[in-house]
């Protein structure tokens, strides 16, 4: 008995525990989402007599599109994900079972030619049992997010492709809002005004999310997240 006691509270330890564990405040400053800056270039050689040097001069033919660890580069939000599901469950049955007596030539059913009775018990059984489940699920769900956040390339891949990511932090009234954002870039996709769409981006990852009093007043409490927990058994 002492061990199914232990066990049991050794189990409801555990389950608080799981569900006071709390998530580490996001702050800005994530060495993830920071920039990368530039290796700082050689200094060029000496020019005897020529003024025009190749290290330094400045193409006519070449616009101003992110190429390079450490470009800029505004990315224009355009995210919507619409979803819809819905689904519907009917289940029935039906039975019955009726012995009932031969009103032709008695009050009592017969059995194998005989009226079995005991006492005020008689054979005549009338059962009827019916069963019905119904199911109904819908659930319909969309997302928007749209705006602009500026990010810096973070490496260039051996094919071209650039490597993005970045944040933004906006201090509002009771919190903080922050937008981050990484994934992959074409070179191909990037406007001359050096913008890219969102939806052009490979293996994206966009978080918006908050943190103060408006952010911490929409999530649960520890004990209601206890009970909606997985491990809550009712």
């Amino acid at each position: 008995m002492s061990k199914c006691l232990n066990l049991i509270a050794l189990f409801l330890t555990g389950s608080l525990l799981s569900a006071c564990v709390v998530q580490a405040p996001v702050t800005p400053g994530d060495p993830a989402f920071a920039p990368v800056m530039p290796t700082p270039a050689a200094l060029p050689p000496g020019t005897e007599g020529a003024i025009y040097n190749t290290h330094t001069a400045m193409s006519l033919f070449t616009d101003s599109r992110a190429h390079r660890v450490g470009d800029i580069i505004t990315i224009v939000l355009r995210e919507r994900t619409t979803s819809t599901k819905s689904s519907n469950i009917t289940v029935d049955k039906e039975s019955n079972v009726n012995i009932s007596g031969d009103t032709a030539t008695s009050d009592n059913s017969t059995l194998l030619g005989t009226n079995p009775s005991f006492k005020n018990l008689n054979l005549p059984t009338n059962l009827v049992g019916t069963r019905e489940f119904e199911g109904e699920a819908d659930a319909d769900q969309s997302n928007s997010l749209s705006g602009n956040i500026t990010v810096t390339v973070a490496n260039v891949l051996p094919n071209g492709n650039l490597v993005i990511r970045g944040e933004k932090w906006m201090t509002l009234n009771r919190g903080d809002e922050y937008i981050r954002i990484s994934g992959i870039a074409r070179p191909e996709d990037i406007t001359p005004e050096n913008t890219l769409q969102s939806t052009q981006l490979a293996n994206a990852r966009i978080t918006y999310s908050g943190t103060g009093e408006f952010a911490d007043s929409q999530q649960m409490g520890w004990l209601s997240r206890f009970f909606n927990s997985p491990i809550w058994p009712f």
